[in-house]
């Protein structure tokens, strides 16, 4: 006795592709980032053009949390794998990018793709603007303490900040908010991604302390108000280091030593 053919089909037929790896088909398409929503989306529109096709129609119902914990499933595997790409959210989905590990042989690659750098001033406003969305052109102005003027028609066609309404204030002055473009550029989901206060003076501090240390041993020294008289201001190669040598001085000073007086031996 033979198998019927439909029973042969049944059993012959692949179960298809595991949902990670259409998300991953879907993802690496996109030119540009996909949403879980677009993914979702995607999958019920390939079930209802197929609705014969039983891999098609085993992800037609699939929930945003299920793409969720895929995309998750699929950075796990290029970590585990070492490869030179990742899958990275933004604030409009997820992409596949190249791994920043491999950007200085990826510029010799695009040398013309150098990205525009923001002045000082620019960036300024661009922070005050992202801390205090929206806020008024005045009030950018209140807190730099200078016209704004040419950074934010700067900001505007970076398509940094956008025009965001008008405040309810006499003058109905023009309120400015940043873009879902401001940021992807700046890698953030959300603008509670934003670093707090605390945060911003830890990294101040790091900046302070690198640059401390690149600049040369006798530079290290008492500032220049407090410096003391030009024979004493190189130590000699046994003389203790300059960190333990301010005390000292300071100590001095404080006594009101007089200048004439011998520096303390090393």
């Amino acid at each position: 006795m033979t198998d019927s053919p439909n029973s042969t089909d049944a059993q012959a037929a692949p179960e298809g592709p595991e949902l990670k790896h259409v998300v991953e088909a879907l993802v690496f398409a996109s030119q540009k980032p996909i949403s879980a929503k677009e993914i979702a989306a995607a999958l019920r529109g390939a079930a209802e053009a197929a609705k014969e096709d039983p891999v098609a129609q085993r992800f037609a119902k699939t929930k945003e949390d299920a793409i969720i914990d895929a995309i998750d499933a699929l950075s796990e595997d290029y970590r585990a794998a070492g490869h030179a790409f990742e899958i990275r959210e933004t604030v409009a989905g997820w992409q596949l990018v190249t791994a920043p590990a491999f950007a200085r042989w990826l510029r010799q690659l695009f040398p013309e793709a150098k990205p525009a750098k923001l002045s000082a001033p620019a960036l300024e406003t661009l922070a005050i603007i992202a801390y205090r969305q929206p806020t008024t052109r005045a009030d950018l102005e209140a807190v730099r303490g200078v016209s704004v003027d040419g950074v934010m028609q700067t900001l505007l066609d970076r398509q940094l900040i956008r025009i965001a309404g008008r405040a309810d204030i006499p003058g109905r002055p023009l309120l400015y908010e940043t873009t879902t473009h401001f940021m992807e550029h700046f890698g953030l989901r959300s603008l509670d991604e934003l670093p707090n206060a605390g945060e911003l003076r830890r990294a101040a501090n790091a900046l302070v302390e690198a640059s401390a240390q690149e600049k040369p041993a006798e530079s290290e020294s008492a500032p220049a108000e407090n410096a003391a008289p030009a024979g004493e201001t190189t130590p000699a190669q046994d003389a203790p280091p300059a960190e333990n040598s301010a005390p000292a001085e300071e100590a001095s000073s404080s006594q009101e030593t007089p200048p004439e007086e011998p520096t303390p031996q090393s």
